[in-house]
């Protein structure tokens, strides 16, 4: 097995002790990630099995190693089987995701979050045992769509049918406190956040005053939010 870091068995056992992340497969999605996660103070085990992407991420995450994820004893051997997050980034090749997602299934310990390029793929990894299946064209293609057909500046969907949207406050609402607008009663959503022209986010309460140019997230059922944006 090639290898571009030099590593030990102890070097590997340490990390997967720490508060760290293994990412196999570093393309567009794993690749950025990962990166990411080293930003934010994260040991990262990055694996891949093309050297020259091995090679571009050599110096970038805390280790990285060209390996086959298919081969159960090539993970054992860098101890991802001892750590507590593992994600599989690999989409292109639907076979090496299955294999690979299936063996770390295998090792139960691991958090595992698996990438899925389309909807069979994501229904497969389903049925495999996966909780965190990640679209993420598709989870940012309908990011995006919300964003273009609406007036909402930002939007996150999360499960069960509940979103929290960026906007603007609605004119009924402007130059008056929170708690006498009676948006909860009347929409069915909770203006959580605002944020004042040149200022930063701040909790709302209800002596919170609202005015046209605040930046307010307002957080309730996917459709009620969406409605709740389109008031402006």
């Amino acid at each position: 097995m090639a290898k571009t870091n030099l590593f030990s068995p102890k070097s590997m056992d340490r990390i997967a002790e720490a508060d760290s992340v293994a990412v196999i497969g570093l393309g567009r999605f794993g690749g950025a990630l990962a990166r990411e996660l080293v930003a934010a103070g994260t040991e990262v085990l990055g694996i891949d099995s093309d050297e020259d992407v091995v090679q571009s991420f050599n110096g970038a995450l805390t280790h990285v190693v060209r390996a086959d994820s298919t081969k159960e004893d090539a993970l054992r051997q860098l101890s991802v089987h001892e750590f507590d997050r593992v994600v599989v980034g690999i989409g292109s090749n639907l076979e090496a995701s299955i294999l690979t997602t299936s063996i770390l299934l295998r090792f139960e310990k691991p958090t595992l979050w698996a990438k899925a390029t389309s909807e069979p793929h994501a229904e497969i990894l389903r049925q495999l045992g996966v909780r965190n299946v990640v679209q993420p064209d598709q989870d940012m293609g309908k990011r995006v769509a919300h964003l273009v057909r609406g007036t909402m500046l930002d939007y996150v969907e999360f499960e069960d049918n509940f979103a929290m949207v960026k906007t603007h406050p609605p004119r009924e609402t402007w130059d008056r406190e929170l708690g006498t607008t009676r948006i909860r009663a009347k929409y069915g959503v909770t203006v959580v956040a605002v944020k004042r022209t040149h200022g930063q986010w701040d909790y709302t309460t209800n002596e919170t005053t609202l005015y046209n140019d605040d930046e307010i997230i307002v957080a309730g059922p996917t459709a009620k939010a969406e409605a709740f944006s389109a008031l402006i």
